[in-house]
């Protein structure tokens, strides 16, 4: 108990400097949501570190080890276009115009400024970094370490061809020993190309930074990937708010959805959606399939590990929506996707 109450006191004081460096540089111009801006004072946090110490949970982590399809990377060459697969988190594989696309890759243990302490995976990726040979394109939405893994671009980038990311976001990038001619960076409703296939990126309602002083500093995204015959959706990270209409409006109706659903509480829900609010998403946008990301992989947050697959899958069922959950590592069709597998009951 003793050294719970430590842990507890530096965390208080480790996020009550955070958030006052964070409130007080402004020698950069930052970026800023378009309803609302989401505060980190002293407040927030007391109140997010009581409900950490409060809250009990019957299962933080999986009972047993997850079910994962290994992959090989001549697996991924000889998959039939428009296929996808999902890594772990918010980590997915696409093959589009006979194309390697990565978003948001993470493939390290944990998603921490360092490698021994913080949030750790609960299972390996189905394909380990080393085995992947090439990638076409790399989506970043956002520089948070579980969407901006540091380790696995300085892995990658002499096997990528091109990163496509928000403004600044590239900057790391630079930093990393990407050649600058590699990087795409773009402000929300831009768009670019590569090889056929039109990233435009779109506007979430969440917030960026990686330290005590770089708060709102790089842009952070959610993404429409589309050619002449596929068109999809990948949320990033974001709260609910009237921009999915927008993007639905102007882009819609989406084959396929990326909805981020899961490391939710009512406390930060200005900037991860609960899962009532991912389904609304979903149905705004003019998505004709929803998979739910974001979750089964990491704890960041205070339910159990399995709540956002089984509420957004209770969700789906009255709101007659098509989910699909496949397993990690198992392919499925961006146009067709399988639907719900409730792998997790079974475990």
């Amino acid at each position: 108990m003793k050294s719970k109450l430590v842990w507890i006191g530096g965390l208080v004081m480790a996020l009550s400097i955070f958030s006052w460096f964070s409130q007080t540089e402004t020698s950069k111009q930052k970026f800023h949501n378009t309803e609302t801006q989401y505060e980190t004072h002293f407040g927030v946090f007391w109140e997010i570190i009581k409900s950490y110490v409060t809250t009990k949970r019957a299962a933080p982590v999986p009972p047993s080890t997850l079910p994962i399809k290994s992959l090989t990377f001549e697996e991924i060459r000889a998959v039939r276009d428009n296929s996808a697969v999902k890594l772990g988190h918010s980590s997915v594989l696409m093959k589009v115009n006979e194309q390697v696309i990565l978003l948001d890759p993470v493939f390290s243990e944990r998603v921490s400024p360092v490698q021994w302490a913080g949030p750790k995976r609960f299972h390996q990726p189905p394909i380990k970094l080393a085995d992947i040979e090439q990638v076409d394109v790399v989506v970043i939405s956002h520089d948070h370490y579980d969407h901006l893994d540091k380790g696995a671009i300085k892995q990658l980038k002499e096997k990528v061809g091109q990163f496509v990311v928000p403004l600044r976001v590239g900057d790391y990038l630079r930093e990393w020993g990407v050649a600058e001619d590699k990087i795409t960076e773009l402000e929300w409703w831009q768009k670019t190309q590569v090889n056929g296939v039109e990233y435009i990126a779109t506007p979430t309602q969440h917030f960026s930074g990686r330290g005590l002083m770089d708060r709102d500093l790089t842009l952070w995204a959610s993404w429409v990937i589309r050619t002449s015959d596929i068109n999809v959706y990948f949320s990033g990270d974001s709260g609910y708010f009237s921009g999915f209409a927008e993007i639905g409006e102007k882009y819609g109706p989406f084959d396929l959805t990326f909805v981020e659903t899961g490391a939710y509480n009512k406390l930060w829900s200005e900037i991860h959606m609960l899962p009532e609010e991912s389904m609304q998403a979903h149905i705004d946008l003019k998505g004709k399939v929803m998979m739910p990301i974001h979750n089964a992989t990491f704890d960041l947050a205070l339910h159990d590990w399995d709540e956002p697959l089984e509420r957004v899958t209770q969700l789906s069922e009255s709101n007659q929506v098509t989910l699909a959950t496949p397993i990690f590592g198992e392919f499925f069709d961006l146009a067709n996707p399988q639907a719900n597998n409730r792998w997790w009951r079974e475990l």
